[in-house]
């Protein structure tokens, strides 16, 4: 199992976490991984993103020029990051923001309302949760339980936040997953 991931958007949308909780899910399962956050500049406002890889085998690097997958949260990230997507990748779209989608057809596009879902059980800040749960959901990178668990342990200290994380991530894994049928079927026209 090898699994690369960009995690992309504008500083504040929490794509950090997503990827940081996903990297600790795949360390708690056993696996080798590594995160990779960019900073600098891009914190505030600016396009802001992490790359996280989870394998059975140990990592050469965590730099890659072309990731298996990319979840853009902002249009300036699909933008930049969308193009990136290696022949046979996947391409998770923040629909709420980004009108757009990819005119790609060597890759997965699953096109996801994150603040939209997130918003729906509370608030908008949970729609980092909508993105990981729909990459997840797709990729089966790690399991529904790890990610669960993870999100228990950032948010222990505010339990106000867990039932709208854990609902949030709920409903992209669902779309993650009707992503993956969606993909079967235009694969088999």
């Amino acid at each position: 199992m090898h699994s690369e991931v960009t995690f992309a958007g504008f500083g504040g949308q929490g794509v950090m976490l997503a990827g940081k909780i996903l990297a600790h899910a795949g360390l708690a399962e056993g696996h080798e991984v590594v995160w990779l956050p960019s900073y600098g500049p891009e914190m505030r406002g600016g396009t802001a993103y992490c790359n996280v890889v989870i394998s059975d085998k140990p990592i050469g690097s965590p730099i890659f020029a072309a990731p298996a997958a990319v979840v853009v949260m902002n249009r300036p990230s699909l933008d930049k990051f969308g193009p990136r997507v290696k022949p046979g990748g996947l391409l998770i779209i923040n629909s709420s923001l980004i009108d757009a989608t990819s005119d790609r057809i060597d890759i997965a596009v699953v096109r996801v309302p994150c603040n939209e879902i997130a918003l729906s059980f509370g608030s908008s800040k949970a729609a980092n949760m909508a993105a990981l749960g729909a990459y997840c959901g797709f990729t089966r990178a790690v399991t529904f339980e790890s990610v669960k668990h993870l999100i228990k342990e950032a948010f222990g200290h505010k339990p106000q936040l867990l039932d709208l994380n854990f609902k949030t991530l709920e409903r992209g894994w669902q779309l993650g997953e009707e992503g993956v049928a969606g993909a079967k079927k235009e694969t088999k026209k």
